[in-house]
């Protein structure tokens, strides 16, 4: 006696997953390009205005120089603060930590030591202030508002300590001809240089290690990442680290750019770099950002610096235009975050 057939498992095919289905990972891959594609947009139509209402003075080579010359010392600040709000904190020191590398490196002591005598003093002064930050915030349990603040303050009467409110020529030749234009290679400042190195080593960090994604993974969500394995402490620690670093090797350039050291330097680059990462996209809350749309962020804020001054705008509205881009970039961020 045979047994009946069983009915045959219908087949079904896979159908391709719907909008609503796609990957978080590929929609937010897809709103980043989409991100990065309006600043390209943003910084395109600047440029349009500039040659239009400046054509011979905004689109000279010089001017370009000159504005990518400008651009490389906060932007290498930059780099470091989005480190830093991607993790959900904030630093609010970088200009005071600049200042201060910027005048104990051009000190007469230091000076003697020549070329590597700065650049290793702006360094070491620079990741000294950040590790100050990074234990108070990490280890200590001090709101980061507030301990950068306190480094803020205590920068700024260090450096002004150490100057006596006098400015610090440099005399070191290696570091005076960085700045001429002899040293330009095919054109580009070795500022720049610099600039595209620290923005290319920020990109692989955040992007291609598990560095930038613990990052992103303290940022989103601290208590996640603790009991995923992170020692979130830890990597607090050296987010702040990596911040003083990128203060350091900015002092250095300004170093290059001004050829003297002042306590005056750095001033208000915590806004400028907060300004520009919020305008890459990074979010204030933490656990989002990338590198690129940063560095896109600090070109178009110095070009429209750059082209206010060829119009001879007023420094007022100058800041007035900033403030309104920020509250512009705050609340496109509270759009697009709640989509």
């Amino acid at each position: 006696m045979t047994q009946p057939a069983s009915p045959a498992r219908p087949v079904t095919e896979k159908s391709p997953p719907s909008d609503g289905e796609r990957s978080p990972l590929k929609s937010l891959a897809a709103r980043a390009d989409l991100r990065t594609l309006s600043l390209l947009g943003v910084l395109a139509a600047l440029v349009v205005v500039g040659g239009v209402t400046q054509p011979d003075a905004f689109l000279d080579t010089d001017n370009v120089q000159l504005i990518l010359t400008q651009a490389s010392v906060i932007g290498v600040v930059t780099v470091g603060m989005t480190f830093v709000i991607i993790s959900g904190g904030i630093d609010l020191s970088v200009g005071a930590i600049v200042a201060l590398a910027s005048v104990w490196a051009t000190t007469v002591a230091t000076q003697e030591y020549g070329f590597a005598g700065i650049l290793f003093t702006a360094v070491v002064v620079g990741l000294g202030c950040g590790l100050v930050n990074g234990l108070l915030i990490a280890y200590g349990g001090v709101v980061p508002f507030i301990a950068t603040l306190a480094m803020l303050a205590s920068g700024r009467g260090l450096a002004l300590e150490i100057t006596d409110g006098k400015t610090q020529m440099v005399t070191v030749d290696g570091v005076l001809r960085l700045g001429e234009r002899d040293s330009y290679v095919l054109g580009v400042p070795p500022l720049v240089l610099v600039f595209a190195a620290v923005t290319a080593v920020g990109w692989l960090l955040l992007n291609r290690t598990t560095f930038g994604r613990r990052s992103v993974a303290v940022g989103g969500n601290a208590e996640a990442a603790r009991l995923a394995g992170i020692d979130v402490r830890r990597q607090r620690l050296y987010l702040y680290l990596l911040s003083g670093l990128c203060c350091g090797i900015a002092a250095f350039l300004l170093i290059v750019l001004s050829g003297s050291g002042q306590n005056t330097n750095g001033n208000l680059y915590e806004l400028d770099a907060i300004a520009a990462t919020i305008i890459g996209g990074t979010l204030l809350s933490g656990g989002r950002g990338t590198v690129t749309g940063s560095v896109l962020g600090v070109l178009i804020f110095t070009t429209i610096t750059n082209i206010f001054a060829l119009n001879n705008l007023e420094t007022a509205v100058q800041q007035i235009a900033k403030g309104a881009i920020i509250v512009a970039a705050v609340l496109v961020q509270r759009r697009t975050s709640t989509t």
